[in-house]
């Protein structure tokens, strides 16, 4: 808490804040599913022990939704093995022992999957297990004709790029700079929009529903959406990095959400290979089970190996599928050579050290990342190294700004303290917004934001930012 900002955090006490709606509606909402999740598996579980302790798991997590509805005191983490049980648990005892409706809510939210978390590390059949693993598939599979029309749209791109035919020849080198800066903000744009089907918020998809989220068309129709957009200060980077020489230039990409999010933040990662702007990119998942929709490293080998045999992975119906009465749909033989196009060039980059999976347990912590210096020093180092670091999502941009009630003008370089100016670190957010806690706006956005539909400027609630619709891409270079 001591390297945090001064600026006070949003709380769940606060009745017009998204925290408060989080903690009163969604979060007993996931942990049902939850419990529906490990009652399926332990019902289906031929081990008795597997079966004891799955019994055991649904009434852990069942006492953590009572005590939530209920607005008990939030108790101690119990003792798992891992350290950050004693930063959780000292963090507890610093805020006065708090109950659920009177806490920070970045902390509230990060203690809720963290001891969700020590429900199966505290156990011996299910230490491993994710409990969130089915819906993130489930949902990876929904988005199968945005993963095809993008799989095809990253093949004919690579395919020149590769073939070095690509604007070149007739092309000034200004023109031909500036046609990769639009391609560069293309997928810049189609990872940050990827961001849509984030399970913890959405938490009943249709079919339907995630269709309409993906695809060029929303992409196209929610561009005059993103209200800061600094993915042009990005490229500058990126392409000057690269007429230099440097021999080594890295991009780091925080990730956020799995299936169709990490789908398209791995075309983002093998385009910028593919062209030059990076030589090794390195993805940095979380190493529990988290907000639900997560990447773990077991989530970016279950997409790969969906990717090898696409046939079978989107033709396949689950139980579910089949119990509705739904009839397998095969993919075309172009469709199975454009994913399995992707799977060779991915499962490549990954084999020749290009594409790198980094996780650490920083990520899962209960603080902001104003903390990564003076409480993990050496990864804070290591990004140091990156020519670009890239934060995905809505929580990541919580975290750099601390979740704190900033005044929305307030310039992002400000708001992420140590990762700002002089850090000696470029930081790039693509974020949705999806809480309240928003900077960077010129003066007067907000208000005007509020007064649209939806709004909220009649509940003194900034509703706008809670929806997903709008987004930020905002940028600062710390190594000026």
């Amino acid at each position: 808490m001591e390297y945090d900002t001064k600026t006070p955090p949003y709380s769940t006490s606060d009745k017009t804040s998204f925290a408060y709606v989080s903690a009163r509606d969604r979060w007993p909402v996931i942990i049902t599913q939850g419990i529906d999740d490990v009652h399926r598996t332990t019902m289906a579980a031929s081990d008795p022990e597997t079966e004891k302790e799955g019994k055991q798991i649904i009434a852990d997590l069942a006492k953590l939704k009572y005590e939530l509805q209920h607005d008990r005191q939030i108790t101690p983490l119990p003792d798992d093995g891992y350290p950050d049980v004693a930063g959780y648990n000292k963090e507890l005892q610093q805020l006065g022992n708090p109950h659920w409706f009177s806490v920070p809510w970045l902390f509230s939210e990060c203690y809720l999957y963290r001891r969700i978390s020590t429900c199966f590390t505290l156990s011996t059949k299910w230490q491993n297990y994710d409990i969130f693993a089915r819906q993130k598939m489930s949902t990876f599979k929904s988005s199968r004709p945005a993963v095809l029309e993008l799989a095809a749209r990253y093949k004919d791109i690579v395919t020149e790029l590769e073939s070095k035919h690509t604007l070149k020849g007739s092309k000034t080198q200004e023109e031909l700079e500036v046609a990769e800066k639009i391609l560069f903000m293309e997928m810049c744009e189609i990872c940050l929009w990827g961001n849509a089907t984030d399970l913890s918020l959405l938490t009943s998809l249709s079919y339907e529903d995630i269709q309409k989220l993906q695809g060029s068309e929303a992409r196209k129709a929610s561009e005059k959406n993103i209200i800061v957009n600094d993915l042009g200060a990005a490229f500058e980077i990126l392409n000057a990095a690269q007429k230099s020489g440097k021999s080594e230039r890295r991009v780091d990409i925080i990730l956020d959400n799995a299936g169709f999010e990490l789908f398209v933040d791995l075309i983002l990662a093998g385009y910028l290979l593919s062209s030059g702007l990076a030589t090794t990119i390195v993805l940095h998942p979380k190493s529990i089970p988290w907000f639900v929709s997560d990447v773990l490293p077991k989530d970016f080998a279950d997409l790969i190996m969906a990717l090898a045999n696409p046939q079978t992975f989107y033709s396949a119906l689950s139980e579910d599928e089949q119990h509705a009465g739904k009839t397998s749909q095969p993919l075309s033989d172009k469709e199975v050579e454009e994913l399995k196009f992707l799977f060779s060039r991915w499962s490549t980059f990954h084999g020749e050290g290009q594409l790198v999976i980094r996780p650490n347990r920083f990520w899962t912590e209960g603080g902001s990342y104003w903390r990564l210096p003076g409480i993990e020093p050496s990864l804070f180092e290591d990004l140091q190294a990156s020519e670009l670091v890239i934060f995905k999502g809505d929580l990541n941009y919580r975290k750099l700004t601390g979740d704190a009630m900033w005044d929305t003008t307030t310039p992002f370089a400000e708001a992420i303290g140590p990762l700002g100016p002089k850090s000696g670190i470029r930081t790039l957010a693509l974020r949705t917004c999806k809480a309240d806690v928003v900077v960077g706006l010129p003066r007067g956005e907000d208000e005007k934001l509020k007064a649209t539909e939806g709004g909220g400027a009649d509940s003194g609630a900034r509703k706008w930012a809670w929806s997903g619709k709008w987004a930020v891409v905002q940028f600062c270079d710390g190594k000026a």
